[in-house]
Parts: structure tokens; sequence; C-alpha cells
């Protein structure tokens, strides 16, 4: 075994279970931000149907990230804690590891590529983490380069997605979404969900099926970054025809995880595909109807249902708005372009 294990060592572990997004719940209560389940009128009319939108960027951080690097975080002992985390990040992992560690008095380093936004490599920054740059566009390995760091440092490594203690963290988004919908008297019929490498899909889908199992969970990504809509389709796990950047920077993932796929697998689908047209514009309708800012990746959710990409005609649809975190002159630009 190697010092840059993740935090589940179990080598069989494949999936989550209801239990561990509950014990999650339980474990991160106090930690993390109860985000609220909204509704619009506008919204609603655009659609045909009831639309409620649950704004992690309301989370700390900005970010459901936050919630999954908490969980992995505080399951930490005393020797792990000592040593220090590494993760490897484009942005909203690593500031949510980066304030995890920090408000639990553990060490973080963090790998972000060198064409980060400047507001998440900012924002880790904020937290205290020490960051090391790779460079993404000229091929190199980020788990490479966190893989020996871990090894040298002695780091336990937080894994972005393909970690059984982030995906039952992410889960309780979902947990959230069936007891807030149900404080409404609603039960959702479908619930969109940004993907990228699936830790959040298949978090809320495992949270779902045990508390609605009616409601249908679809991952959203952006063109050129449907790995897990082909991948669903295809059952079995395909990759990116190797594109390194994207408008929705938060869900470039090579490929989906092989733990979320063998969740979302089973519980979701199929995946919806969005423009980045489609995507500014559900950016300025959070802004226009909701006062929210949302960053790319965290607005295809709302993109595809304002696209019509599932039809939502007299149904009860949930939207995950799961970030925030965009730097000001890509929001000016999305927001004067969909106005247009």
């Amino acid at each position: 075994m190697t010092s840059w294990n993740t935090v589940t060592d179990t080598a069989t572990d494949t999936a989550i279970g209801a239990a561990d997004v509950a014990a999650a719940a339980t474990r991160l209560a106090g930690h993390v931000v109860r985000t609220p389940l909204l509704e619009n009128a506008a919204l609603n009319r655009a659609v045909g149907g009831r639309l409620l939108l649950k704004p992690e960027m309301l989370q700390t951080t900005g970010s459901f990230k936050f919630r999954g690097a908490s969980n992995a975080v505080l399951q930490l002992d005393a020797e792990r804690r000592a040593r220090g985390v590494i993760a490897f990040s484009s942005g909203n992992h690593a500031q949510g590891v980066a304030a995890a560690a920090k408000l639990n008095g553990v060490d973080a380093l963090i790998v972000m590529p060198d064409d980060a936004p400047a507001v998440k490599r900012a924002g880790t920054a904020a937290w205290g983490a020490e960051i090391v740059d790779y460079d993404r566009k000229g091929g190199v390995s980020r788990e490479a380069v966190a893989a020996k760091l871990a090894d040298d440092r002695g780091l336990t490594l937080i894994r972005p997605y393909d970690e059984p203690a982030v995906m039952a963290g992410q889960g309780t988004v979902g947990l959230e979404i069936a007891e807030q919908a149900a404080g409404l008297g609603l039960v959702p019929d479908l619930v969109l969900v940004p993907c990228g490498g699936g830790g959040l899909t298949a978090g809320v889908a495992t949270a779902l099926a045990a508390q609605c199992p009616r409601a249908r969970v679809h991952p959203v990504e952006p063109q050129g970054f449907d790995d897990t809509a082909r991948s669903l389709a295809a059952g079995e796990r395909l990759a990116n025809d190797g594109v390194e950047s994207g408008y929705c920077d938060a869900l470039l993932a090579p490929q989906p995880g092989a733990l979320t796929f063998a969740v979302n697998r089973r519980l979701c689908g199929p995946g919806l595909v969005v423009s980045d047209a489609d995507v500014r514009v559900a950016m300025h309708a959070a802004f226009s109807q909701l006062k929210l800012v949302a960053e790319p990746g965290g607005a295809v959710a709302l993109a595809a249902a304002l696209a019509g990409k599932v039809d939502l005609k007299d149904r009860v649809a949930v939207v995950v708005l799961s970030g925030g975190n965009v730097d000001p002159a890509v929001y000016t630009a999305a927001l004067q372009a969909a106005d247009t």
C-alpha cells in the first residue's frame, strides 16, 4: 500500500449506498450549508411545469464540492490528518479540499492546471493551500504529478469524484432535495444534474433512489464533453476525444469515473447535452430571475431545462445549479451574449 492511497482504501469499493449518504449527512451537519430549494414563476412558465432549483453556489466555496471534500477530510485518522492531503482539480474541488482542510486543521496541497480560471486559483490560495501547477495542454498527467507528490510527502489523496467518501458527501444534495420537495408536498419526476466525472450525479441518484424512487436522474454535460451520455448509451465507459479545454471548465473530466459510472449506469439516464449558447441563456436566466451567479458548468442543468432537452410540461423537475465560481469577464460576456 502506497502512502497516497485515498480516504477509502478498500479496493473492492465499487459504489455507495443510501446508508453512506445518510452517514455523510450526519457527519456534515454543522459543517456545510443546507442550501434552499427555490421556485420562480417565470421559469415555471418557460418550461410548462414546476421547476425547483438547488443553488449550490450558496455553499461554502461557492460549489457543491465542499460537501464531498469535507466528508473525506472528516474521516481521516490522526496520522493522516497530521501528514496532510493532496487533490488535483481545475478549481471547484481544489477550493473544496482547501477549505475543508483549513477548517479542520489539515495542510493541503492542490495540483492545478496552469490555465485554471483565476477566480478558482485565487479561491484555493485564499484557504491557505499550497498550489502546484501542471501543463494539461502539454499532455502532463495530473494523476502522475499528484501521485509523486503524495509519495514524496506521505499525503492522502482526495480524488475529485471517483472516491466513495466524496460521492457520499455529494449525495447530501440529493437527500436535501428529497426532504425539501416533500416539505412542499411535491415528489420530483425528474432531477437534472451537472456532470463531469459523475460524483455529484452518483451521489444524488443514490440518495433519491432511496428517498423518492419515482424521480429520474439525468446527467447533463456540455457538447464536446458528453462522455457520460455516450457511455450510458453504450453501456461502457467511453472517453472524450482528447479535448483539454472548454467553456464549462468545471466539467472537463476525460471520461466517467469507474466507481461513479457503476452507480450512474444503474440509476441514471439518459444523459442530456447542451451547447455553450444554451449555457449562456441559463446563466442569464439565473441572474435575471433568481439573482444568482452561475458559472458555465454550474448552469448546464438549467440550460437543459430551458432548451427543452427533456419534456417538463406538467411535471415537477429539480435542477441543480452546482457552482458559481466564474471569472468576471467570462460572466459579463455570457450575460451580454444571452441578452442580444
